[in-house]
């Protein structure tokens, strides 16, 4: 017993591991909060505090570290970005119109190296064959475009 009162950082740092190591099965970020707070007493032994400090040290780095640390890392790691698959990551790219386009007359657009059906976005314009084109949305198989460069007719 003398010898884990002279050496109590060991079993702080043994705690550290062993909380560490539970944390990889868990993984919800909790157990490693902790771990950091056992290092925290680890340090605090080393320095010779009494043990009664090293136990507040160590439970209010971990508390800290809980309401501080782990929301925002549990927020960075669940966010990411969207994956956008099939037609939808057609919106927003460029194309260029290969048959006229009226409302009344779909016409054609090569877009990404394929040729689809389109039709203006705003009803009332007509694109001439030859002009670049920005696809707003995309409703089936058919393209909605609008010329770009120009926001109003």
């Amino acid at each position: 017993m003398d010898w884990l009162g002279n050496h109590l950082w060991a079993a702080w740092m043994v705690l550290a591991v062993a909380l560490g190591v539970a944390e990889m099965v868990s993984l919800d970020l909790i157990l490693i909060m902790i771990a950091v707070g056992a290092v925290v007493g680890a340090l605090a032994a080393l320095a010779s505090f009494p043990l009664i400090l090293q136990v507040l040290l160590a439970a209010g780095s971990s508390a800290a570290m809980l309401a501080l640390v782990r929301p925002n890392l549990v927020k960075k790691l669940h966010q990411g970005p969207d994956l956008v698959t099939g037609m939808n990551k057609l919106v927003g790219q460029q194309g260029v119109v290969t048959e006229e386009l009226s409302t009344h007359h779909p016409g054609r657009v090569k877009l990404a190296g394929e040729i689809w059906s389109a039709c203006p976005y705003d009803e009332s314009l007509t694109i001439a064959p030859g002009a670049t084109v920005e696809v707003f949305a995309i409703r089936g198989a058919t393209a909605y475009v609008h010329p770009i460069g120009e926001l109003m007719p």
